[in-house]
């Protein structure tokens, strides 16, 4: 049986998406069609390796995706159509969500769900790039803030499907300039991302669709979101939040999709 070393070699280059459109090395390893009802479970290497059930536009889904990649971890995606979804999911996702990371490396090859859990999981199962706080006061506030940061995505739902929720929205910004400035870091994790920046960055990857459905209603002033602004032109950039990106173009199409009730979820760049 391959080593997970010998694998990642092999698979390197498979599953990269960049904005930039270069060839960059990725840890994740997979088809990527989003599989649906009546299809079958792809055969995957027993290779050991962590198998991720995900779901391309799923922002959840995507703390995962940024965890592993953080990490260097090397492991199987398997993207799920949400609408239809395929009969075997409830075998590694009892809840029929995403994500589920299945670790077959393990005894009793478990399965996990909810973001937040498998994140936490991963940081503490492979030490390397720490994400989480080490002080466990700051741990727990950062904790706190991703909670705060649901609005958001409530928000977001709401402008897309409903024309409204703008205001929400920014009430959310508000509470995370103040407290980047308060941090005095470029990122949320100091110098460099961490939990809290790669637990929230993914709606902000989405964020350009708001100005497409408010049109004129919102404004995203960035001279009151100074510190937010200069926060996405640099986390943007990052290698992990590259290492699975979406451009602003694919995530209009997707969410135009999803409103006029035919979502499609196969479209990769």
């Amino acid at each position: 049986m391959a080593t997970l070393k010998e694998l990642f070699a092999k698979y390197k280059y498979i599953f990269s998406r960049r904005s930039n459109k270069k060839k960059k090395q990725s840890v994740e390893m997979g088809a990527e069609n989003p599989l649906t009802k009546g299809s079958t479970h792809p055969a995957l290497p027993d290779d050991g390796a962590p198998r991720l059930y995900s779901n391309r536009y799923c922002p959840y889904a995507q703390r995962a995706h940024l965890t592993l990649n953080a990490k260097k971890v090397p492991h199987h995606v398997v993207y799920i159509d949400l609408v239809n979804k395929p009969e075997w999911l409830v075998d590694v996702s009892p809840l029929l969500k995403v994500p589920a990371l299945h670790l077959v490396g393990e005894k009793s090859k478990p399965s996990l769900i909810e973001s937040l859990i498998i994140v936490e999981y991963l940081d503490e199962k492979y030490p390397q790039n720490p994400l989480l706080p080490k002080d466990p006061l700051q741990r727990a506030q950062d904790k706190i803030l991703v909670e705060r940061f649901n609005a958001a995505g409530g928000a977001l739902m709401n402008i897309v499907l409903q024309g409204e929720g703008g205001v929400g929205l920014l009430r959310v910004f508000d509470i995370f300039e103040e407290e980047l400035a308060k941090r005095g870091t470029p990122y949320f994790g100091g110098k460099k991302p961490g939990f809290l920046d790669y637990m929230i960055w993914p709606w902000f990857e989405s964020l350009p669709v708001v100005k497409y459905f408010l049109k004129e209603r919102y404004s995203f002033n960035k001279q009151r979101y100074a510190k937010l602004t200069a926060w996405v032109d640099l986390i943007v950039k990052d290698e992990v939040v590259q290492s699975h990106y979406a451009t602003p173009e694919q995530h209009l199409t997707y969410w135009k999709s999803r409103k006029a009730g035919q979502t499609n979820y196969d479209l990769l760049a």
